[in-house]
């Protein structure tokens, strides 16, 4: 009987110890609600913060496409209305490479020689009508496509690469061809003209300008888009195509070509009173084709 109480005990004894050991083991963390709440309130707008930063910066990489509209493929050239023309590469990289491509369309016993500025649409093989016109009014043509246009080099179109490309092809008419300003017209079209009124106004010993239906605030098209609203779009987007401050700084005599009088009639008024140069302006609706209209034009220039 003794024996069997002794076993008894020992084996009662880690019983024991583990009841001991359970009681001393530490109560299992908890996290307070006040500090849920806390996380909670630093994670949301964090969270909220990260979403509309990435929102912001689609939105710079892809407002560019609201404003311009390029096409890759050009499905016509000068051959195809009977117009013997030389493809021209140009405005070279420091490896050789040309970043843009044109056309030049010479004609016999031209007086002047146009730079054309094609509208932000499409390509070179969408110009064809316009070229012709100003080929049969007497003048050279060189045209070209900007950067991420037609064949030239690809990359995003901004107010400052077309700047760049008009310059450029400026500088391959003078520097390669070796045609002197005083003859060079330059012509743009729609968003073209925007940019032939800028390059115009810095160039104050070209021949003269023709501005083609220019566009009255064309960036609004981007800070009108509803997705521009949740952005600071105007900080964001540098593009302007201001129209006011080049003409005021035109010193080269003009012609307006208006495609539509009572469009945006009151704002084409402002920026062509702002002109002090040399100027004309006539609707397309009279009657008489653009080339009669920029033939008569430029044979009342000075020499």
């Amino acid at each position: 009987m003794a024996r069997s109480k002794s076993q008894s005990k020992t084996a009662s004894r880690p019983q024991q110890l583990d009841a001991v050991n359970a009681g001393s083991q530490p109560a299992p963390a908890t996290v307070s609600a006040r500090w849920l709440l806390m996380a909670l309130a630093l994670t949301v707008p964090a969270a909220v913060l990260f979403t509309w930063i990435v929102f912001c910066l689609l939105f710079w990489q892809g407002s560019w496409q609201l404003l311009y509209h390029p096409t890759s493929t050009v499905g016509r050239t000068p051959s195809n209305i009977g117009l013997a023309y030389d493809s021209i590469s140009f405005a070279a990289t420091d490896t050789g490479v040309a970043q843009l491509q044109g056309w030049w369309i010479p004609a016999s016993a031209a007086r002047y020689t146009a730079l054309y500025l094609h509208d932000r649409t499409g390509n070179l093989g969408d110009t064809l009508n316009s070229l012709s016109d100003l080929h049969a009014a007497q003048l050279n043509v060189f045209s070209f496509d900007y950067r991420g246009y037609g064949q030239s080099q690809f990359e995003h179109p901004s107010e400052i690469r077309w700047r760049e490309d008009a310059t450029r092809a400026l500088n391959y008419l003078t520097g390669t061809r070796h045609i002197d300003p005083h003859s060079i017209v330059i012509v743009g079209s729609g968003l073209g003209a925007n940019l032939a009124l800028e390059i115009a106004a810095e160039h104050p010993r070209l021949a003269a300008a023709v501005l083609e239906s220019p566009l009255d605030s064309p960036v609004d098209v981007i800070f009108n888009d509803a997705r521009a609203k949740l952005v600071p779009a105007r900080l964001m987007v540098r593009d302007r195509y201001d129209l006011i401050a080049p003409a005021s700084a035109l010193r080269v005599p003009s012609l307006w070509l208006m495609e539509n009088p009572k469009a945006n009639s009151g704002a084409a008024d402002t920026v062509f009173d702002k002109v002090t140069a040399p100027k004309a302006r006539t609707e397309q609706a009279t009657g008489r084709s653009i080339t009669e209209q920029i033939r008569s034009w430029l044979a009342d220039l000075p020499n």
